[in-house]
């Protein structure tokens, strides 16, 4: 009976998703189709990518973190990223080829993040006791650094610089790169297929680190490359479009409310599918609406963080 429910609940949630996608297509399109389908076409195929990244990388996250409210921006690549952003901008000015050019800075967005949680997580699992606790409190400690540094230069830049770089802090999926897109959609495509062999213990670990131990499972070469596997997905994202705090942490969370299981091939790709809805339905409120006088990551960040503190409060109330 719980498999013919959350058959049906996937049902409504892709159908939800396709009307939604269709309507964001075609909505207001004037008969424009040679125009309007590239266009539009580029921005879904933007929010599939960013909501598949960001929905399977915390749901991961959080299974071995074993915490509900914790998401992977706890690791400080999202400030990483602003930090190099503002730095670009503050040694070399808003007209250097570094913050110009898209691929470029895609690209070293990308490697500065993946290179940070190497070495992040290298230092913390140099020794095979290395535990996941230590990670979250260094990446914190690390992310608040890096944003306190951000913030230092943004005071110091000119203001019609920092005009110009304050477009990276919100995520935007209005002027997305063609070519970023097919290198993003085939490097994750790469590491979902590395992340299958590791994804099928998730079930396991998420018993907790004892119980999986006892069960057989190589806890630290699983955990290991798993954490990988988030870190190098929430760069992709991010550097993709930008930094969207909590949706992670909003769709994850409606996916163990919505399905009630335990499963995480039903919780990832119920994440996915919720992620995708939340996107598309927040660009049409964007456009439509609020006719792009704000953002969909200020609309996320705001229903997300209301989210947060409900988690919290109820949280509280079971202990």
């Amino acid at each position: 009976m719980k498999y013919t429910a959350n058959t049906w609940k996937f049902g409504i949630l892709i159908t939800a998703a396709v009307l939604l996608i269709g309507v964001f297509l075609v909505i207001q399109s004037g008969g424009n189709w040679d125009y309007i389908l590239p266009r539009r076409g580029k921005k879904i195929l933007a929010i599939v990518l960013t909501g598949a990244c960001i929905a399977y990388s915390t749901a991961i996250f959080q299974t071995i973190t074993n915490n509900r409210i914790l998401t992977p921006g706890i690791m400080g690549l999202d400030s990483l990223y602003m930090l190099f952003q503002t730095f670009a901008v503050f040694v070399f000015g808003s007209t250097h080829i570094s913050f110009v050019n898209k691929n470029l800075n895609f690209a070293v967005s990308v490697l500065l993040m993946t290179l940070f949680a190497l070495l992040l997580h290298q230092f913390m699992f140099r020794r095979e006791r290395g535990r996941n606790i230590y990670l979250l409190l260094v990446g914190l400690i690390l992310g608040t650094l890096f944003q306190s540094m951000s913030s230092f230069m943004e005071v110091l830049i000119d203001p019609n610089e920092f005009l110009v770089l304050q477009g990276k802090m919100f995520a935007s999926f209005n002027n997305v790169n063609t070519d970023l897109l097919i290198i993003s959609m085939v490097a994750i495509i790469l590491i979902l297929l590395y992340a299958q062999k590791f994804t099928k213990y998730l079930d396991v670990l998420s018993l907790g680190k004892d119980h999986a131990v006892n069960l057989g499972v190589d806890y630290q070469y699983i955990v290991k490359r798993l954490l990988l596997v988030v870190m190098v997905l929430v760069s992709i994202s991010t550097a993709l479009v930008g930094p969207i705090m909590f949706l992670g942490l909003l769709v994850v969370n409606l996916a163990h409310q919505i399905f009630r299981s335990h499963r995480h091939k039903v919780l990832i790709w119920g994440s996915v599918i919720i992620a995708v809805v939340s996107l598309v339905g927040g660009q049409l409120i964007v456009e439509r609406v609020f006719t792009f006088a704000t953002t969909v990551s200020v609309i996320i960040n705001f229903v997300g963080g209301v989210y947060f503190i409900y988690l919290l409060l109820k949280e509280n109330k079971s202990w």
